[in-house]
């Protein structure tokens, strides 16, 4: 058995191991646990000079003799990313198992829970393997990083706590315990789910539709109820002082006036935001340290960042475009903190725009910036972001987009205009398909997408050339994310829409209220993850059901203009000249 598992973690190692036979003896796999260790379950691997060896016999192995259903049930408890890099690489049989649709589903419902749909929009051709890797890395990062903001969060409130006791000549836990707001203080609305991937232990927020329950033993609840209580004991008049002392502060900064008692005051701020959460410890060991970390491009707009673009398709180089009228290129490599490459610009201007830039978009090795200016200008960026090209919109331009062939601007005089960036005219075609300026705007090779202020979603055929449908809405959309067949979309209400896009049919699904109270300023939405931000600043990263599971909310100090994700990697441009970046660890 031990050679067994030598053999496993070489081979997730992608090391060389030595020809072996599969086990003779195997016991059934315990259940109870879910941070069970199967590794000790799994033949060995064979060098790699045959990709997959042979399924092994009855003989060799109990394991793969079992009936498949208990074969799929065991392989559930593995992560994801060990049974779509690892298990193909031990023999035919557990190939199979990363094969299997069915296993993949009851995956994704043990995540999200059997009451929500997943996937919103269609099922055909849709990547179950891809979504369910890509939550359960959704989870496992953003539930570590939401109690390591809030471990933070509570050591600079006892530290506060101490400092004012001290200053009125008390002491600590002479107090009585407050009620209904402080409670407040220590979880927040039921919707917001924390899944707890260290440990192997779940804490969820779903308890009180008897779907997904923390599994905690009767010693662990009587340790978090003492927890609870102890945080509880702070005194009504220091409560008040700690709030009226916030309240100045925040109002003397420009904030707007705040009810205390709201839930969704912010109680807890530092220079990474605020994350909301409940907060469940285990008593075996520490929790790791956070999967992500974050950074803040050091200050170099001298005004608002309306748009992030990560580029490169690795992450590793940003472009923030500012209501300074620049665009801006960073290095997130170059230095812990990242490091400013070029200031964008024409030769002979002192600026990139001569408006505010608005948006951004990418393809390839040209990068395209829209502005105030009425304006679409081109970067090369594999010449440092020198300039390529200035195409006049004839209005403002509000959002781009870039596919392969083709550029797309959506203008405030309700167009929407089709470039070719390589001719002397790049005009392709201009398109009314709106009432008011186009807000938002998405494509893929054969349809556009536009939502606008008049409150009406567009469907457009490129290739045949006329628009196809035309949905009328309660409120416009001002931000929208379009991929394989679902398009998601936010609006000025704060609210979520899900469509469905099939052969150029849209179809509305759904419409959620995940919490956001103004404009929802951008959205992403992969087949295992969403994110949205909004001007009422806040950021959620949330689990792309239906409804969607909300897994964090971080809270900035000023309006939230923008995000961008690629590999892995989250940014997020606000209105306090500030850009953050969150990514992986090293």
């Amino acid at each position: 058995m031990s050679e067994v598992r030598v053999n496993l973690h070489e081979a997730e190692s992608g090391k060389q191991v030595p020809d072996a036979p599969c086990p003779g003896q195997v016991k059934p796999p315990r259940t109870e646990s879910p941070s069970m260790d199967l590794q000790g379950l799994l033949p060995a691997l064979s060098s790699p000079s045959a990709e997959v060896s042979p399924s092994p016999s009855a003989e060799s192995s109990d394991l793969l003799s079992l009936p498949w259903e208990i074969l799929i049930h065991i392989a559930s408890h593995l992560p994801a990313h060990c049974v779509v890099n690892v298990l193909p690489k031990v023999c035919h049989t557990l190939r199979s198992v990363g094969e299997d649709a069915t296993a993949w589903q009851l995956r994704a419902q043990r995540l999200i829970g059997s009451k929500a749909r997943f996937p919103v929009g269609p099922r055909e051709d849709f990547n179950w393997p891809t979504a369910c890797l890509e939550m359960e890395q959704l989870i496992t990062c953003w539930a570590g990083e939401v109690q390591h903001v809030a471990k933070q969060s509570e050591e600079n409130e006892k530290e506060g706590d101490q400092v004012r006791l001290q200053e009125r000549g008390q002491v600590p836990g002479g107090h009585e315990n407050v009620g209904g707001n402080e409670v407040d203080r220590v979880g927040v609305a039921a919707q917001e789910v924390a899944y707890g991937a260290d440990e192997g232990i779940e804490v969820v927020m779903e308890a009180e539709d008897g779907e997904m329950q923390p599994d905690l033993d009767g010693d662990q609840m009587a340790r978090l109820r003492e927890e609870l209580e102890g945080s509880l004991e702070v005194g009504v008049a220091a409560l008040i002082e700690d709030a009226r002392m916030w309240l100045n502060a925040y109002v003397g900064r420009g904030g707007a006036h705040h009810d205390q008692n709201d839930p969704g005051y912010p109680r807890h701020v530092n220079n990474r935001g605020q994350a909301e959460m409940i907060q469940h410890k285990s008593s075996r060991s520490p929790s790791p340290p956070p999967a992500l970390e974050c950074i803040t491009l050091p200050s170099s707009h001298i005004a608002s960042v309306n748009s992030v673009l990560l580029l490169g398709g690795k992450g590793a180089v940003c472009a923030t475009a500012s209501r300074d009228y620049n665009v801006k290129l960073w290095d997130l490599e170059a230095s812990p903190d990242g490091m400013l490459l070029h200031t964008l610009g024409r030769k002979g201007d002192f600026t990139s725009h001569r408006g505010w830039v608005w948006c951004l978009a990418s393809e390839g090795s040209f990068l395209a910036s829209g502005g105030f200016d009425s304006t679409v200008r081109l970067w090369d960026l594999q010449a440092g972001g020198t300039d390529r090209g200035l195409i006049k919109a004839g209005a403002s331009v509000l959002c781009l987009s870039c596919q392969t062939d083709v550029l797309l601007a959506g203008t405030f005089d309700k167009r929407i205009n089709m470039y070719d960036t390589r001719a002397a005219e790049p005009l392709i075609k201009s398109v009314r398909l709106h009432g008011n300026a186009v807000m938002c705007l998405a494509a893929d090779d054969t349809y556009i997408i536009s939502g606008s202020t008049d409150c009406t979603v567009a469907v457009y055929d490129r290739r045949a050339l006329k628009a196809l449908k035309k949905i009328k809405l309660s409120s416009f959309l001002s931000s929208m994310s379009y991929s394989g067949h679902e398009v998601w979309a936010g609006d000025s209400k704060g609210m979520l829409h899900s469509f469905s896009m099939q052969t150029g049919t849209l179809k509305p699904l759904s419409q959620f209220d995940v919490g956001h109270t103004a404009l929802v300023s951008g959205i992403h939405r992969s087949q295992g993850s969403l994110y949205s931000c909004s001007t009422d600043k806040t950021v959620k990263i949330h689990i792309p059901s239906g409804p969607p599971r909300t897994l964090c909310t971080l809270r900035h100090p000023a309006e939230v203009h923008g995000l961008n994700v690629e590999a892995g990697i989250f940014a997020v441009a606000a209105g306090d000249v500030t850009v953050d970046i969150w990514r992986p660890r090293k």
